[in-house]
C-alpha cells in the first residue's frame, strides 16, 4: 500500500470510528445560514470550539469565548492568550484527525481555499462548520455579528460592534482633512508584490488619513516592477515591524536605492495585525493613524 493510499485508508478509518461514537447526549440546536450561504446546523451553546483561521480565534476571543475554545491553527497571533492552545495544522488543509481527537461541536472557518474540502470532511461524520467571510472594515463587523449568532452570544456581538465602530469613526474623524501621505507598502521585492484596491490593507490605510500608490490597480495582490515603483514615487514606504521586508533589505537592492523614500529612510511601520481582518486590525488602524498623523 502506497503512502497516500494508508493515509487516505487512515482518514476514512478515522471518519468511522468518529461516526460511530457519535453517542453523546443530544443538544439542543439552531439551523443558521453562514457567510458564504450554507445552512449549518450548530448547537445552541457550543463549548468545544475549534478555529481554523486566525482572524476568526481573534473574533471568538474578543466575543468572550476563548474559554471554550480547544484548538487552533497554525499561524495564531492575537490574542497572546490564544498560543496556548494547541493546533490542528495548516491554514489551507488542517488535519482532519487531529480535528476529530479533540471532539468539537462546532468549528469555525472562513472561505479560504481548502475550506470547502474540509467542511465536507468534518460534516460527514456529524461536526458543524460555520464560515465567514470578512472582508474590509465592514466585514469585520459583519463577520462578529455572523460568530455572534453561531456561539450565542448576540449580545456580547453588538456590544463589541459598537466599540469597533466607535473606534473607527474617531479615527477618520481625526484624520479627516489632513494631508494624505503616499505610501508603497512592498509585501514583498523579488518579485515585487504590493497591495491593490479591493486589498483589506489599502482600506486601513485610508481610513487611518493615507493613500496607497496603488490603491488603483484592480488585484488585491498586484505584482508590479520596478519601473512602475519609481513612476508612482511613493513619499513613504509602510512596513510591518518585524517583518521579513526592512529598509536595510530594500536599501541593498537595485532600484531600491533612486527611490526618495529609501535614500531619506522614511518609512512609517505598523503591527502585523493589520494583515488579520478582525477585532486586532482596529488596533493596528488606530497606531497607523498615530504613524501618519501624531
Amino acid at each position: 500500500m502506497t503512502g497516500n493510499r494508508r493515509r487516505n485508508a487512515l482518514l476514512v478509518l478515522t471518519l468511522l470510528m468518529f461516526s460511530a461514537c457519535s453517542l453523546a447526549p443530544a443538544h439542543a440546536s439552531r439551523t443558521l445560514q453562514d457567510e458564504t450561504g450554507r445552512k449549518v446546523t450548530v448547537p445552541d451553546h457550543p463549548h468545544r470550539v475549534i478555529c481554523l483561521v486566525p482572524s476568526v480565534t481573534d473574533a471568538v476571543f474578543a466575543l468572550g469565548s476563548g474559554d471554550d475554545v480547544v484548538a487552533v491553527s497554525d499561524y495564531t497571533t492575537y490574542p497572546p492568550e490564544a498560543l496556548k492552545k494547541p493546533s490542528v495544522g495548516s491554514l489551507v488543509k488542517p488535519s482532519i484527525e487531529t480535528i476529530l481527537s479533540f471532539h468539537p461541536d462546532l468549528v469555525l472557518g472562513t472561505g479560504i481555499p481548502g475550506s470547502a474540502e474540509t467542511a465536507t470532511q468534518l460534516e460527514a461524520v456529524g461536526v458543524p462548520v460555520y464560515l465567514v467571510d470578512p472582508r474590509g472594515l465592514a466585514g469585520i463587523l459583519s463577520s462578529v455579528e455572523s460568530l455572534g449568532e453561531a456561539l450565542n452570544r448576540r449580545p456580547q456581538a453588538d456590544a463589541l460592534n459598537a466599540s469597533l465602530t466607535r473606534r473607527v469613526e474617531a479615527v477618520k474623524a481625526r484624520t479627516a482633512g489632513k494631508p494624505a501621505p503616499r505610501v508603497l507598502v512592498p509585501v514583498w521585492y523579488d518579485p515585487i508584490i504590493t497591495i491593490g484596491k479591493h486589498a483589506f490593507i489599502t482600506e486601513i490605510i485610508e481610513a487611518a488619513g493615507a493613500k496607497s500608490v496603488t490603491d488603483d490597480l484592480i488585484p488585491d495582490w498586484p505584482q508590479i516592477s520596478m519601473e512602475t515603483v519609481i513612476a508612482r514615487a511613493p513619499g513613504a514606504l509602510l512596513l510591518i515591524r518585524g517583518g521579513k521586508v526592512t529598509i536595510d533589505a530594500l536599501q541593498n537592492r537595485p532600484g531600491w536605492s533612486s527611490l526618495t523614500a529609501v535614500q531619506k529612510s522614511k518609512v512609517y511601520y505598523v503591527d502585523n495585525g493589520i494583515q488579520v481582518p478582525s477585532p486586532v486590525a482596529i488596533d493596528a488602524l488606530e497606531e497607523l493613524a498615530k504613524e501618519f498623523h501624531p
